[in-house]
């Protein structure tokens, strides 16, 4: 095997062949040994020059695509600094064998595989050298395809490559001065390549070149100039000849849609609305009315499912763009027809094709509403609005009633289960309890939620009806079943707030009142819990209707605890998250005295605590303490509150103190797994309700704190004995995590009430703080890693967040206790440890940033290790550690920049080139692209401190002779410089040089700066390939604003604020 890795050689391609054969076919070791042979090979530097013999005399279709590989790689990354002979070569080979192989249809068609990598190779060279190396490219390819039908087919594929290389995925591959010179090429160029495809529509007979001509005309549409598309006869040819034939309809759909999607101004208004009407003209010839879709869709084959996803993705996109255009000018029969269609494409049972269908029926409704509510303030002017002559908001209401009526039932047929539920039926038919949240029914719920509420908005009247008929059938059984109601109560849950106070409350009356029936009527386990899972999400939903109406909270509440004695787990779970949901929007009702109340409920609720929470799980009992813990968070008397807090904790207080009496006169008491479970059930407890009561808590945490902090000494005690005896396999004995849990629950109550405690920061500082590091600590600081809990770094990252200063001068024993043992721990990999990986971090940027004073006073070794710790934390792939490491480097940078300058030189004079060298190591590196935001953010700080000349100390030797005229800026420059040209053997010093200048130029500007790397990067080739995270930055933003936006127009519409999310307003 080994022989064809001798360069010095004749390539024996039959040897190569029974290499690869080896690796596709063989077993083992020799399998093994091929692989590594093959790699070696493929990684020569001149393995390129074997391509040629390769493609041309190898029997194996797989030894010609590795061929392919490498002369792929090779374009890619060296062919900037390849002679130009050789470039002419490859180029003239790569030509002269796609025409040999697309010479004749049955060629053409044998090598379709093979001649589709060619064509990518050769747009690959395109891409480098068109046009100024190759200018007479385009006439080339036009004028071969007239002289031979198969090539001319195999040039329209070419040509679709080249259009989706230079428009699609320009952005991510090529710099932009480089995309933007080949689309102007391109489009200069066109009429040629336009001339040519109209030829082979108007003349072409044999069905796949008409098919590859219509594919590549689609990938021009989106770019060419508009005349080409709507000042002949091309739109006409696609409605009349092409939209028919089973073969050329789906190609010819998208080319409709890709049409209707663009943004031609007014000028061409006209052809548009002919086009529409055409295309539903030639869609009913077609489909007809569509009316059995759904029942017939499995029926379908896979082209004729593809056409109707096509139809739905055609008429969504003609209509969102240009609806008021047809509305006006189109006859309104055609109108209801294209909506007709996508409403029984709705109804078919396909996920993917109703997300298409649902993201119109939103614009739709969101359009009709807006312009309803903007005749209602303006006044709509009859019928017709005098501006321009559009339809009023009345008369389009009118004309859609019908469809919104039909969409109003899909809405409700279809809809998602929201996070809320918790109880779903199986692919076995079983009513379970759900673990795990489907993201991508969440993303559909909250879409149809939206599409409801506007509907509802649009006629509350007919939503009533339709609900409340629903729900009739489901009482009578004639529609009865556990979808039909899920999804009813779903859609009735989702439109809260949409309705007028008065509709809302006369709907859920009768609503509540026959969901409370058909439990009592239902008989069986899995039929309660369904019924009783729809009850739950329906009330919570309803906080302004339970607001309102005392005695039906009540009612409501006491319901809930009912369904807290269960037999399904599922519904006593849902039954505490509903009790949460209620507690922390209607607190301030339960801790009122109510008219004819002896007490406030709350007080009835803790008094009979014991009894309600008698069959929930420990979990379960969590929620309930949380959710009484909003309850108690509402009274503002601090000896009221303190009262409730007492009457809440006492059952677990005594649990508590009987077992820390217990403990405390007997040690081994502990080995008892059932005591250490109870001990930390209890905390769990704690945490729960600290976290709902909020600064109260303190008179709990104050009954408990040190004996709690005796039992984190005890346990820690008796694990490291453990440790000591047994190594560290004893970290995973069940009594051990149980101890370990004590622990961690500890500082999570420590941690939940600092985050809580404004205003009472010194009493935390004085009196919390010191006994809890004297306790945690040297334990950390002493265990085994596997036994050191991340909940330390957590809880001591928030104690410093939330006392700043005042922890400056503890910041010396944190160090020594918890920074080099942690960096120890994850220093030898990126995987391990990743709660602790990232706490350490997290902890070190509160430092730098609340108390950085104090690491001016750490000791050189212990600073030098502390900073080579952070440029550790660049190299992470895992995007959170990397993010925070480099933040840290900026803000500390920042921070020194405003020091004392004999403190700012030593640290920049030792410290800066080190970093400056290790964050351009990261951006250059392909495995970190993730975190470009941070990292071009931190070069551009870094340079902007050069040029403006704010780090006066010299950053070079200015003792040396040779350093005699030099500055921190040429030296700068100069250190980037060697860099890169030792990393990129492909960049020329111009390149490098351009690059750098750039640095310096762009560093206030950071729009500029972004993108001058960016562009840097892309050119580098060594991100070839996937290059999104590189526009991460921009994409996030544009996600924030657009949130940010329909969170703003959300408020402004009844309803679309789901209650859980609204503020406060008690």
């Amino acid at each position: 095997m080994e022989a064809i890795l001798d360069f010095n050689q004749d390539l024996d391609v039959g040897l190569f062949d029974r290499v690869v054969e080896t690796l596709f076919s063989g077993k083992g070791n020799e399998q093994k040994m091929a692989q590594q042979v093959l790699t070696q090979f493929t990684d020569h530097e001149m393995s390129w020059a074997r391509a040629d013999r390769i493609l041309t005399e190898s029997n194996s279709l797989q030894s010609k695509f590795i061929a392919l590989q490498i002369l792929e790689k090779l374009i890619q990354t060296k062919w900037k600094i390849l002679d130009e002979d050789p470039r002419n070569g490859i180029k003239n080979f790569t030509l002269n064998l796609i025409v040999e192989l697309a010479s004749s249809e049955e060629s053409l068609s044998r090598n379709k595989l093979f001649l589709n990598k060619l064509n990518l190779i050769l747009v690959q060279i395109l891409k480098q050298d068109w046009p100024q190396k190759w200018p007479d490219f385009i006439p080339d390819i036009v004028a071969t395809s007239r002289t031979n039908l198969a090539l001319c087919e195999n040039n329209m594929a070419i040509l679709k490559l080249l259009s989706e290389e230079v428009f699609d995925f320009s952005a991510e591959q090529m710099t932009q001065a480089k995309a933007k010179a080949l689309k102007t090429q391109m489009c200069g160029e066109f009429s040629s390549i336009h001339s040519l495809c109209i030829e082979i529509l108007q003349k072409a007979v044999q069905p796949s070149l008409i098919l590859a001509t219509l594919e590549t005309m689609l990938r021009f549409l989106s770019w060419i100039p508009f005349g080409y598309i709507f000042e002949g006869d091309l739109i006409n040819n696609l409605c009349t000849r092409f939209l028919q034939p089973p073969i050329t309809r789906n190609v010819t759909i998208k080319c409709l849609t890709e049409i209707g999607s663009l943004d031609c101004g007014n000028e061409y208004k006209e052809q548009l609305v002919n086009m529409f009407i055409l295309a539903i003209t030639g869609l009913r010839d077609i489909l007809g009315d569509l009316g059995k879709v759904s029942e017939e869709w499995d029926e379908y084959d896979d082209d004729q499912q593809e056409f109707i996803q096509n139809v739905a993705i055609f008429l969504t996109g003609f209509l969102g763009s240009h609806l008021s255009l047809v509305e006006n000018s189109a006859s309104r029969e055609v109108v209801i027809q294209a909506h007709q269609y996508l409403l029984r494409i709705s109804q078919v049972d396909e996920r993917e094709l109703f997300k298409v269908c649902l993201e119109y029926w939103n614009l739709l409704v969101r359009r009709l509403y807006d312009s309803s509510r903007e005749s209602s303030f303006g006044g709509s002017g009859g019928l017709l609005n005098l501006n321009g002559g559009e339809m009023s908001a009345d008369l389009r209401r009118q004309m859609y009633s019908g469809i919104l009526t039909g969409v109003r039932y899909v809405m409700i047929s279809r809809m998602a289960r929201p996070e809320e539920v918790l109880i779903v039926e199986n692919d076995e038919g079983e009513i379970v309890r759900e673990f795990i949240k489907e993201t991508d029914t969440i993303t559909l719920y909250k879409s149809e939620r939206e599409c409801l509420i506007y509907l509802t908005h649009l006629d509350p009247k007919d939503m009533e009806n339709i609900m409340v008929e629903k729900l009739s059938r489901q009482m009578d059984g004639s529609e009865w079943s556990w979808s039909n109601l899920n999804k009813l109560c779903w859609a009735i849950g989702s439109i809260s707030g949409s309705m007028s106070e008065d509709q809302e409350r006369r709907v859920l009356v009768i609503i509540i009142k026959d969901l409370l029936s058909l439990c009592e009527l239902k008989r069986g386990k899995d039929n309660k819990a369904v019924v009783a899972s729809n009850i739950m999400y329906v009330v919570g939903q309803y906080p302004r209707f339970l607001k309102a109406h005392w005695k039906f909270l009540k009612t409501v509440a006491n319901k809930l605890f009912e369904f807290m004695h269960e037999l399904h787990e599922g519904v006593r779970d849902m039954a505490c998250d509903t009790f949460v949901t209620i507690a922390q929007r209607c607190r301030r009702h339960f801790i009122a005295h109510q008219p004819g109340e002896v007490s406030p409920f709350v007080d009835e609720i803790i008094a009979n605590a014991e009894s309600i929470t008698s069959d929930l799980m420990p979990q379960q009992v969590n929620r309930f303490c949380e959710a009484v813990g909003f309850l108690i968070s509402a009274q503002l008397n601090t000896q009221t509150q303190a009262q409730l807090i007492s009457g809440l904790m006492k059952p677990y207080n005594d649990i508590w103190n009987n077992l820390v009496q217990k403990v405390g006169e007997n040690i081994n008491v502990l080995e008892d797994l059932n005591v250490v479970k109870q001990l930390g059930n209890v905390l769990r407890v704690n945490v729960s309700a600290c976290g709902a009561v909020g600064k109260g808590f303190i008179s709990q945490i104050g009954n408990i704190y040190i004996d709690m902090l005796g039992l984190y000494k005890a346990v820690s005690e008796i694990i490291s004995s453990c440790v000591a005896r047994d190594g560290e396999i004893a970290t995973k004995y069940a009594n051990v995590r149980a101890m370990r849990t004590i622990k961690k629950e500890a500082l999570r109550l420590v941690d939940t009430y600092v985050k809580h405690c404004e205003g009472e920061v010194a009493a935390v500082n004085e009196n919390m703080v010191p006994p809890l590091l004297e306790a945690v600590l040297a334990d950390y600081a002493q265990n085994v890693p596997p036994a050191r809990d991340a909940e330390v770094l957590k809880t001591v990252n928030t104690i410093t967040g939330a006392l700043g200063s005042l922890m400056t001068d503890k910041i010396p024993i944190v160090f020594d206790s918890l920074f080099e043992s942690t960096v120890n721990m994850i220093n030898q990999d990126f995987t391990d440890y990743p709660e602790h990986r990232l706490a350490i971090y997290q902890l070190l940027q509160t430092i730098n940033q609340k108390c950085f004073s104090a690491l001016l006073n750490l000791p050189p070794q212990q600073f030098r290790f502390m900073v080579m710790s952070i440029m550790w934390g660049f190299k992470h792939t895992q995007r959170d550690v990397a993010d925070v490491a480099l933040t840290i480097t900026q803000d500390m940078i920042n921070n020194f920049n405003t020091c004392d300058r004999s403190i700012s030189d030593v640290f920049f004079k030792a410290y800066f080139i080190e970093l400056l060298n290790e964050v351009i190591v990261v951006l250059a590196d392909n495995e970190h692209k993730s975190s470009f935001k941070p990292q071009y953010l931190l070069l551009a700080r870094m340079i902007r401190l050069i040029d403006s000349n704010q780090i006066t100390a010299p950053l070079f030797d200015a003792s040396a002779p040779e350093n005699a005229n030099m500055n921190n800026a040429l030296f700068v420059r100069q250190s980037i410089a060697n860099l890169l040209a030792t990393a990129f053997a492909n960049l020329s010093q111009r390149q490098i040089e351009v690059f750098v200048e750039g640095l310096f130029n762009f560093n206030d500007d950071l729009d500029k700066f972004r993108n001058h790397v960016r562009d840097f990067l892309i050119q580098t080739k060594e991100f070839a390939g996937d290059n999104a995270d590189l526009y991460l930055d921009e994409t996030e933003r544009e996600i924030e604003l657009r949130k940010q936006k329909e969170k703003e127009l959300a408020k402004a519409i009844p309803g679309m604020v789901k209650p859980s999310e609204m503020e406060e307003d008690e």
